[in-house]
């Protein structure tokens, strides 16, 4: 493999390196049989994006034909992974500079992470809010590789048959989940490999990979010295260890959407590297070579650059607000190429322009993936979200329009531009830019003296969460008032899980770079942050979330705590530059500064990191199937019981399921309908079993027995201070068969 000569490269103001060679000859003859750190560095951190691109794209056609089975998946998700990562990374140049301890600090802080958040895992199957779904999601999917979920044999429709629970809708004549179809399927990766056992394990994986890509998005963004404290900070940070612990679907799009990131710039320095002759190819390669192989490598590792952003929407609907930035800069890159040709003189300062169409082809394909699941398998969930998807889709479509026509004129716009730059207003754009980035960083800082967010129920699912707000407040000692929704502290949220020091080092960075950007400096930077800034802003504004925590502290994990750390980092850098030029030592400083981003952090933290939760689920679940029968039809007669375990006895026992529909104003049905149904189920020749709450539901049908008693701990509910502890968790399951 060829590598660089000793002064193989420099850190540039953007972060990631710009490759200086010595001369012509030490490229060609300094050969080396292993990869530099830099490099090995780069590819870890960008290859869990890739294999869960590759793993995704093959996985959905597959679900949808039925055949999502682990031998098709093997050779056809494996496979493709596979592909993505050797053509998407072979040939990379040296896109960071790294010594060895950085590359191992950032391996080692993920490895320790993956195996902390191992060791002290979840194990949500009893369905109470949406890890339980994902789980019981990829359970059904290992084991049946298709969809919709079959209602099974009752002996024909009933007024008084319930198949829907909670996160499972009835639909088109059987049962879909909730949610997207993205996390499941990799989830299910650990089903097949260990069942139960293995599904568990798969998110503190999940997590180790979110650590390292983040850690080289780190990297090319600040530089590698600085990767191991990002990688630290946001390990640590209490929202990143609860949804590595259990299956949620944040990590998975976090890994896209930073690797992705890591993608493009990468897809940038290799444009470059191309331009300049330089490479890292395999052994004896000319240099001539190297040379031209680098703007074809970046065109392709753009698209699937693209197509990572894009694979958010088959992981989370919200995805596509956070990828929506991804389309205007697509749309600057096809004007800068469009200049390019009008202008020769631009060809060489702007050749980023050769990345637009395939960042927005392979975009467009990875987010059809996501409509398409959305329109085959979710169609519930989208009417479910209607009320915010619509807005979220006309602001697309707006921005579509307004990026094609820009792109358009970009000749006409720009020579505007050029006749406008010596203007005043364009000399304080700068200023007002770095501005305008703190003035709506204070403004989120004082909402809660100046606005107090509320919503008043008017739907079925509003009132269940206005119930619910109101049962918390009532445990939290606070004022009972239902509307509420406590939007009003969503940077507070932030500063008790990072700290006040990396949000205002966030904010100083932020405006800096904003105000090189509007002087044309930092364009490395424009995606991440545009990325960063739209995502932050918009989520603080409004999470649409149940505001009690560590619930609520999930939606902060996709991009504003990785952002805002990314972002407090190069703060911190600039500041150490800064003291070293006015004279000052720096070590002090890097080590206060250090211990200012992570600490914070880790005192949150430390009241739940040590203590799992829903421990005990699985053999509880395990101890439940093995007491019902295999010829047993299930009917659940108690309201609790019905939303919390109709899926998980239909998916992990295996057996059909139903409820039985109660009136309104009671937890359980009528006596006749279950005798009826009972009946029923006898016609077809299989065993009615009944299951509820307590013993007293079921002794009008046959002596109750108890299948499932489990007594562990769960999250606290907190509203208005960060989480530190707890609660007790007591769920019993009776079950009898009638006479």
């Amino acid at each position: 493999m060829i590598g660089f000569p000793r002064r193989r490269a420099t850190a540039g103001r953007g972060g990631y390196a710009r490759l200086i060679p010595k001369n012509a000859i030490d490229l060609a003859r300094w050969r080396t049989t292993w990869p530099s750190a830099g490099r090995t560095l780069a590819v870890a951190s960008a290859m869990p994006a890739l294999a869960i691109s590759g793993w995704l794209v093959a996985g959905l056609p597959l679900l949808l034909l039925g055949w999502f089975r682990p031998l098709p998946m093997v050779l056809a998700g494996g496979g493709l992974a596979l592909v993505f990562c050797w053509y998407g990374l072979r040939r990379l140049p040296e896109v960071v500079e790294s010594s060895a301890w950085p590359t191992v600090a950032v391996l080692g802080i993920a490895a320790a992470s993956g195996i902390f958040n191992g060791l002290l895992h979840g194990e949500q199957l009893i369905v109470r809010r949406d890890p339980a779904t994902y789980a019981q999601y990829a359970v059904w999917l290992a084991g049946h590789g298709s969809l919709p979920i079959p209602l099974g044999d009752f002996g024909g429709s009933d007024p008084a048959l319930r198949f829907v629970s909670m996160g499972f809708y009835e639909w088109d004549g059987g049962i879909v989940p909730q949610f997207m179809a993205g996390p499941p399927m990799i989830h299910a990766i650990g089903y097949w490999l260990g069942g139960v056992s293995g599904l568990v394990l798969v998110p503190p994986v999940l997590g180790a990979l979110a650590v390292l890509t983040v850690g080289g998005t780190a990297a090319r963004l600040v530089g590698a010295r600085w990767a191991p404290l990002a990688a630290l900070a946001f390990a640590v940070s209490m929202p990143v260890l609860y949804t590595s612990r259990t299956t949620f679907s944040e990590i998975p799009s976090l890994i896209l959407v930073f690797g992705a990131m890591s993608l493009l710039l990468d897809a940038r320095f290799r444009l470059r590297a191309g331009l300049l002759g330089l490479g890292f190819l395999g052994p004896a390669t000319p240099a001539e070579t190297a040379r031209r192989a680098q703007p074809g490598g970046a065109r392709l590792m753009a698209g699937l650059a693209g197509l990572a952003f894009g694979l958010t929407v088959l992981v989370r609907v919200d995805g596509l607000r956070d990828v929506l930035p991804v389309l205007a800069y697509a749309g600057l890159l096809i004007a800068l190429a469009r200049l390019s040709r009008a202008r020769d003189a631009m060809k060489e300062r702007a050749p980023e322009g050769r990345l637009g169409p395939p960042l927005l082809l392979g975009l467009v394909a990875g987010a059809a993936l996501g409509f398409a699941a959305c329109l085959t398998i979710a169609r519930p969930y989208l009417g479910y979200l209607s009320g915010s998807l619509k807005p979220l889709l006309a602001i697309c479509a707006a921005v579509l329009v307004l990026t094609a026509v820009a792109a358009a004129v970009a000749p006409w716009i720009a020579g505007r531009v050029g006749t406008l730059s010596g203007g005043r207003l364009a000399r304080r754009l700068p200023d007002v830019a770095a501005g305008l980035v703190v003035l709506v960083v204070a403004g989120l800082a004082v909402r809660p003296w100046l606005q107090t967010v509320r919503r008043v129920a008017v739907t079925p699912e509003d009132q269940l969460t206005a119930n619910f707000i109101g049962k918390t407040q009532q445990v939290n000692h606070l004022p009972i008032d239902q509307t509420r929704l406590y939007y009003e502290d969503s940077l507070w949220w932030v500063i008790w899980y990072v700290g006040v020091p990396v949000v205002v080092l966030a904010t100083l960075a932020a405006a800096v770079l904003a105000r090189r950007m509007a002087k044309g400096k930092e364009f490395g930077w424009l995606l991440p942050l545009a990325i960063i800034g739209w995502t932050t802003v918009t989520t603080l504004w409004r999470p649409a979330i149940t505001p009690d925590h560590p619930w609520a502290s999930r939606r902060l994990v996709p991009i504003v705590i990785p952002g805002m750390i990314l972002l407090a980092v190069w703060g911190l850098r600039w500041i150490r530059r800064r003291a070293h030029r006015w004279g000052y030592g720096s070590r002090l400083l890097i080590a206060t500064g250090a211990a200012l981003l992570v600490v914070p952090a880790a005192i949150t933290s430390i009241g739940t990191a040590f203590t799992p939760v829903d421990r005990g689920e699985a053999a509880a679940v395990k101890g439940l199937c093995a007491a019902i029968p295999r010829n047993a039809s299930v009917l659940i007669v108690e309201r609790a019981t019905g939303d919390r375990i109709t899926q998980l006895v239909r998916g992990e026992c295996g057996v059909p399921t139903a409820r039985v529909a109660y009136p309104k104003g009671s937890d359980v049905p009528l006596h006749s309908d279950i005798e009826r149904l009972v009946e029923k189920v006898r016609g077809t020749g299989r065993l009615p079993v009944l299951l509820a709450a307590e013993p007293g539901q079921l002794w009008p049908y046959g002596p109750p027995t108890q299948v499932l008693k489990l007594r562990s701990r769960q999250d606290e509910r907190s509203l208005v201070d960060p989480p530190d502890g707890t609660w007790s968790l007591t769920i019993d399951v009776w079950m009898t068969m009638p006479a």
